[in-house]
């Protein structure tokens, strides 16, 4: 029998093997390719002291094509519970010095027991992907892990926040789980999505790609819009997901907790008194309004690098944390498009489903017209965000800068969609169109029999009346589609005003299982 002191050798023996994982060398070649380990990782993401291992000891149980003469304790992948400034997360980290990181039914079912645990305790699930893909050796039982964890993805999505880090390849299946959770960090050149990598592309379609451009973390962030954040380095990565789950509840039964912050609620915005400019054509940045805003000018933006002609984010006004969703009139004006829809459609939701107000900056003249937005489905693209404001239940803000055309006006949380509170400056243009588009269809017979100076004279005219008539706010204020008429320096008070009356709102759903979005 073993003594006291032999046990404890045996387990400190033990746990210097889980350890080291693949081994010391292969964890040199990590750190050769400005990569981590993946032990190494947790400790630079979680809170000093605070990771609490699960399973370290689990090894597979498979006996096919001699993999059974390897075994690496914790089977490649490191699970377990710790902190992020001080909240409680869950966490799996892919070791890639082990069988480069490929699944098996062993590892999969630690990354399974890790989420179910998430989901039954209502804490955030965040997952370090760093794989080949699925464990060969093993056959369908690769296959069915992942498909386990898709499964919990699911089940876990609009429950607890959850977080992929993509810090190596992500290959073939294992793209998939990634795909199913809330945001996606990527590190550049040194991480990789891809369905089918560059070789299995030349051979199919004749092909020849790099995986960067295939699937590095700029395609990603900037083409596909696959990834919501960029990030340099590994540390850069791990320090923006820490300030992502600074906004963030713990779960879907909880509200956001209340930032400190000196910025007085109802500091005036000077600098937006003419911020806005006479010329309704001329482009201005939407971001430094909204930095002019917010506590202490912090706006987290999602999807940087991804359909710029819209803005989503997070940031507080007063303590109280805030979705923003604003077009970009500095962006093909502020237009909405295919991408741009999907974009803050699915942010709306997630704010929704998280309990985090929306507030909405609109300046849009419509939506993007030809034939490439009609044959891509801008339609029912578009209607993915009009049934995401539709839907939410969370405090909806929306404030009117400039322009609000057409169906566009509609979509962007209009009080119609039944936005709780809708302010608007009084450069605001509420129309059907913009004036000279609507003097062309409404004085077409008119104009049709002038020429030359008349002809311009006349149009002016007309034009100069339609926008005395609609590129003003006050036509709809009358209707009681608008609350207040604001002066812009008031921004920030009128929307901490608004937080504040709208903190308590409950909302009722039609009873039904649930509803069918145009996806």
């Amino acid at each position: 029998m073993l003594t006291n002191q032999e046990r404890r050798d045996q387990l400190t023996q033990l746990n210097a093997q889980a350890e080291v994982g693949g081994g010391i060398e292969r964890i040199n070649k990590q750190h050769e390719q400005g990569k981590y380990s993946a032990r190494e990782r947790l400790e630079k993401l979680l809170d000093p002291q605070s990771f609490m291992e699960f399973d370290k000891f689990v090894v597979h149980k498979s006996r096919a094509f001699g993999i059974e003469k390897t075994q690496y304790l914790g089977d490649g992948v490191i699970t377990g519970i710790g902190t992020i400034n001080g909240q409680q997360v869950a966490v799996f980290s892919q070791d890639f010095t082990c069988w480069g990181g490929a699944l098996g039914a062993a590892y999969a079912k630690k990354i399974c027991k890790v989420m179910d645990f998430a989901l039954e305790h209502r804490i955030p699930i965040i997952g370090l992907n760093d794989s080949g893909g699925a464990r060969i050796q093993e056959g369908v039982e690769s296959l069915a892990g992942y498909a386990e964890i898709f499964w919990r993805n699911a089940q876990c999505s609009g429950v607890i926040p959850q977080i992929s880090l993509i810090l190596g390849p992500c290959a073939g299946g294992a793209v998939y789980s990634p795909a199913l959770t809330d945001f996606i960090f990527m590190v550049e050149k040194t991480s990789y999505m891809f369905v089918t990598g560059p070789d299995v592309i030349k051979t199919v379609t004749h092909e020849e790609v790099t995986k960067e451009a295939l699937g590095g973390a700029g395609t990603h962030n900037e083409k596909s819009g696959v990834a919501h954040f960029k990030c340099t380095d590994e540390d850069d990565c791990f320090e923006r997901v820490r300030e992502l789950l600074s906004y963030l509840p713990a779960s879907s039964a909880d509200k956001p907790t209340a930032v400190m912050t000196s910025d007085a609620a109802n500091r005036s915005n000077v600098k937006l008194k003419d911020f806005v400019p006479d010329n309704s054509r001329k482009p201005y940045d939407m971001k430094e309004l909204i930095v002019e805003v917010v506590d202490d000018g912090n706006f987290l933006e999602v999807h940087r690098d991804y359909a710029k002609n819209i803005l989503c984010g997070f940031a507080s006004v007063g303590g109280m944390k805030i979705g923003i969703v604003a077009n970009q009139p500095a962006i093909l004006a502020g237009v909405l498009d295919i991408d741009s829809s999907v974009k803050a459609g699915r942010f709306v939701r997630f704010c929704d489903a998280f309990n985090i107000p929306v507030v909405t900056f609109v300046d849009v003249p419509g939506f993007l017209p030809g034939t490439v937005q009609e044959y891509g489905g801008i339609i029912r693209h578009g209607a993915k965000l009009l049934y995401a404001y539709c839907e939410a239940t969370v405090p909806l803000i929306t404030v009117i800068t400039r322009k609000a055309y057409g169906g566009a006006y509609d979509v962007m949380a209009s009080k119609h969609i039944r936005s709780d509170i809708n302010l608007a400056y009084p450069t605001a243009e509420i129309a059907v169109m913009g004036a000279e588009g609507a003097v062309n269809i409404i004085f077409r017979n008119e104009l049709a029999g002038l020429k030359g100076a008349e002809f311009d004279k006349k149009k002016k005219e007309l034009v100069e009346n339609y926008e005395n008539e609609f590129a003003n706010p006050y036509r709809a204020a009358e209707l009681g589609y608008l609350d207040e008429v604001v002066f812009p320096e008031q921004t920030r008070s009128r929307i901490y005003q608004c937080l504040k009356a709208l903190e308590h709102k409950k909302a009722r759903k039609p009873d039904r299982k649930h509803g069918n979005i145009p996806l």
